[in-house]
């Protein structure tokens, strides 16, 4: 176990280095990440190495115990045959070799507790290194949004009695006044041209239209009925408004021609 102790203090000092010198967040979290990843690799090659340990020491613990069954075995064919002398060297080599044995199991089963150790301690910093490597992604996304923030703050600070936006402001004005004199220009246009004659008689159309669509409308709807004295109403309305019109249209033609006169 005390492997893993060292480990550890090698990764935190590690991390500890490269959080002092960091200059990008995000590369420091990538190369803890492959740094966890490469210890865990060497941890694993220890543990490897102590699952060995304790294979061989269980094939030797099994080989020494044979081997003192087979004097045990010598043993009792002395005693067979008569000879108990031979009996009895026979069992001081059985009990010998059993002592050996003995001591190989209780180190092999020593080595196997401590296989188990290793084994979970393995799993344990496995799980530690995956729990690392997705926090690492949480602790990007945490950075760049901390970085979105600082820069918009630096904007914001950057813009002194917010003269950008008041420049916008001015500029919005301006543009409002250009158009009020374009349009101011396009009206004495059309009184200096002679439009605004024209777009009498266009209010004049426009009505007459107007008129006419609305009594249609209500013809259909049935609440003006076309009664011949109705139509003779609407004719002689129409008579009067056409004398009118042409009564304002001898009147603008004389302003026209007087004003040409002057000019």
């Amino acid at each position: 176990m005390g492997f893993f102790s060292r480990l550890a203090e090698v990764i935190k000092s590690n991390l500890n280095d490269l959080i002092n010198r960091a200059e990008d967040p995000e590369k420091m979290l990538d190369q803890v990440v492959v740094d966890m990843r490469a210890q865990l690799v060497e941890a694993k090659k220890q543990v490897a190495v102590a699952i060995a340990d304790e294979k061989k020491l269980e094939r030797q613990a099994q080989k020494e115990a044979a081997v003192a069954a087979e004097w045990e075995k010598k043993a009792m064919l002395a005693v067979r045959a008569g000879d108990d002398d031979l009996a009895k060297q026979a069992l001081s080599r059985q009990r010998q070799l059993q002592e050996v044995a003995d001591q190989y199991q209780a180190q092999w089963e020593k080595q196997k507790h401590a296989v188990e150790q290793l084994k979970t301690a393995l799993r344990a910093l496995n799980s530690k290194i995956e729990e690392a490597n997705r926090k690492k992604g949480v602790l990007i996304a945490r950075k760049r949004r901390a970085d979105a923030m600082k820069s918009i703050e630096e904007t914001m600070a950057g813009m002194k009695e917010a003269s950008a936006f008041e420049t916008f402001e001015r500029l919005e004005r301006k543009v409002e006044q250009v158009e009020a004199e374009a349009d101011a220009q396009s009206e004495l246009n059309k009184e200096m041209g002679g439009d605004v004659l024209k777009q009498r008689f266009q209010d004049l159309e426009a009505d007459a239209g107007t008129d006419e669509a609305l009594l249609a409308l209500k013809q259909k709807m049935g609440v003006a009925p076309a009664a011949p004295a109705v139509a003779a109403r609407v004719e002689t309305s129409a008579a009067g408004d056409e004398e009118a019109e042409l009564a304002e249209l001898e009147q603008a033609l004389a302003e026209l021609k007087a004003r040409e006169g002057a000019e």
